[in-house]
């Protein structure tokens, strides 16, 4: 199952790319500009076929790809009859359109995505206030350090019925919590999310609770005495506090059913969430990208294709019901196209965005020019000059790339950490 999904990855983001390549190629055609070669993947040419004035095909390395549109810059050389054609002679619109048309689709796949996981599948609810099955042992005392290193083993089991030192046995398996519990009220309050509840847990050690609970047969009260414990402190993970403890967790993979008309609200509000998660990897991450070979590397910060492919792969072997590895694939091929539709239109060559920066230069130096007199041709921008630059912001990539890939090779972040 896990190469499935890391199958499915692959072929997800070649169908991205395509798509992407297909939003250039479409709207330069739209404007009579002309594309000479379209091409999906990168490196030896697998086949390829003629068609009009465009060579159509694909390449081994199926990462990438490519739109061949001429003159996109005035130091091209251009064929006899071609020199209307160009890319650089047209006005700044079509050619701002051409060039931002290519994040559009990524940001388009991304929307339908998302609509589709959330109109079909639901949404995740990682508020709802459902349990997970309950320890037989509970510890009677557990630090951060303990809780952030993956290798500590928080799950004890009884030997021949007897908890381990540290442990007592289980209030929360002894009051008779199931896994799949939906809490609805403690002691006649309402309990709305699993925090609620959890921290209603912390703040009555010793004290008899009566937890209202719903499950398959219908709903049941169970009486549970919370464990006085040493637990880190929800504000301050560095000082234990004493506080109640029965030894049950929440399931975060309850997904939320949702209407079409509540998918079309919905849609909106999870890609706000996958804008927000962008800006903070580019903005508040970028100086985690040295800790990416440290045990605590961030599992939200820069991630490159192959840990995304890899993360496809855990998601497919999950032992979980289909939907969750629907969903969770969905989600996270939703969320690598709006970053790279994102990182696209950064004003840095050689990417679109550095090239939508130079028309937009171009324009309002032309317009200021002309508003002081000047009737000749605009003056275009020498790209032999923005070169080294150019050329600077690859070395910076390539680098960058080689980094986050050489973590995610030796370490990943995984989804069981």
């Amino acid at each position: 199952m896990q190469l499935l999904g890391i199958v499915a990855f692959v072929l997800a983001l070649l169908t991205s790319v395509t798509l992407h390549e297909a939003g250039h190629f479409l709207t330069a055609r739209h404007y009579g500009m002309k594309a000479t070669q379209f091409f999906a993947g990168f490196g030896p040419t697998v086949f390829s076929r003629q068609r009009g004035e465009t060579e159509y095909g694909l390449k081994a390395i199926p990462l990438g790809g490519y739109v061949k549109i001429i003159g996109m810059t005035p130091v091209e050389e251009v064929a006899p009859g071609d020199e209307e054609r160009v890319f650089y002679k047209h006005k700044p619109w079509p050619k701002f359109v051409v060039l931002v048309a290519g994040s559009t689709m990524h940001f388009v796949i991304a929307v339908v995505l998302v609509f589709i996981s959330v109109a079909a599948i639901g949404v995740p609810d990682p508020n709802a206030p459902v349990l997970t099955a309950s320890s037989a042992c509970l510890f009677t005392s557990i630090t951060a350090a303990q809780i952030d290193d993956p290798r500590s083993n928080l799950d004890a089991t009884p030997t021949n019925g007897v908890c381990p030192a540290g442990t007592v046995a289980g209030r929360a398996k002894t009051a008779g919590f199931l896994a799949g519990d939906r809490v609805l009220s403690i002691d006649g309050t309402q309990v709305k999310t699993y925090v609620a509840f959890a921290k209603y847990i912390r703040a009555h050690a010793g004290v008899d609770l009566h937890v209202t609970v719903k499950r398959a047969s219908g709903t049941a009260v169970l009486t549970v005495t919370p464990l006085t414990t040493s637990r880190p402190s929800l504000d301050d993970k560095t000082k234990q506090v004493s506080v109640g403890a029965i030894g049950i967790g929440q399931d975060g993979r309850i997904i939320r059913d949702v209407s079409i008309l509540g998918a079309v609200a919905e849609t909106p509000r999870q890609i706000g969430t996958m804008v927000t998660g962008t800006y903070n990897t580019l903005v508040h991450k970028l100086g985690t990208i040295g800790g990416i070979y440290g045990k605590d590397r961030a599992r939200d910060g820069f991630i490159g294709i192959y840990g995304a492919g890899r993360i496809s792969g855990e998601v497919f072997a999950a032992p979980v019901p289909f939907k969750y590895t629907a969903l969770g694939f969905l989600l996270l091929v939703a969320s690598l196209n709006l970053f790279v539709g994102i990182f696209n239109l950064l004003p840095l060559l050689p990417l679109d965005g550095g090239h939508i920066a130079v028309i937009w230069f171009e324009a309002l130096r032309d317009r200021i020019k002309r508003a002081r007199g000047y009737v000749g041709d605009t003056v275009r921008v020498d790209y032999n000059k923005l070169m080294p630059l150019t050329l600077a912001v690859v070395a910076v990539f390539v680098g960058f790339t080689v980094w986050v890939l050489g973590a995610d090779i030796v370490n990943p972040i995984r989804l069981n950490q």
